[in-house]
């Protein structure tokens, strides 16, 4: 479980990894941010399952870009609240799924849309450019 502190009120709100639906403020009732963890265990329930588009971020302990490209990730999840999930997978822990998407470098980004790869790319980037990227995978259709 994430604590996201509502953009609208301020308050901090605990927030699961899986749920229907998407999170709410208890206070306001605005959207609130997902950012979830998966591994190779929860990843189906975590992404595939959820009722929102989701960015998936492949990222390591020991990747610089991966440090630097954290905060425009959440930064992007926290502006398209109630619209797109954040599901951080650590590859050195989660052998399999690297296997089964091919990630071959880091950090690499992946949305699903019903549970269904959409859109890859693999480098950091600064928020903006992140959220464009983002904004044109969901206007596409899929």
């Amino acid at each position: 479980m994430h604590t996201a502190r509502c953009a609208n009120c301020g308050r901090p709100n605990k927030v699961p990894e899986a749920a229907s639906g998407t999170p709410r403020c208890g206070n306001c009732h605005q959207p609130l941010p997902w950012i979830a963890d998966a591994g190779d265990d929860t990843f189906a329930e975590v992404a595939e399952r959820a009722d929102l588009p989701v960015l998936v971020d492949f990222w390591a302990e020991w990747c610089g870009p991966c440090k630097m490209v954290t905060p425009a990730l959440e930064q992007v999840a926290q502006e398209m609240a109630g619209r797109v999930k954040l599901v951080k997978v650590d590859v050195d822990r989660s052998p399999a799924l690297s296997q089964r998407f091919t990630i071959t470098g880091v950090p690499a980004l992946m949305m699903l849309n019903e549970g269904r790869v959409v859109a890859q790319r693999v480098g950091a980037a600064p928020a903006p450019q992140l959220r464009e990227w983002v904004e044109d995978t969901l206007r596409t259709p899929s």
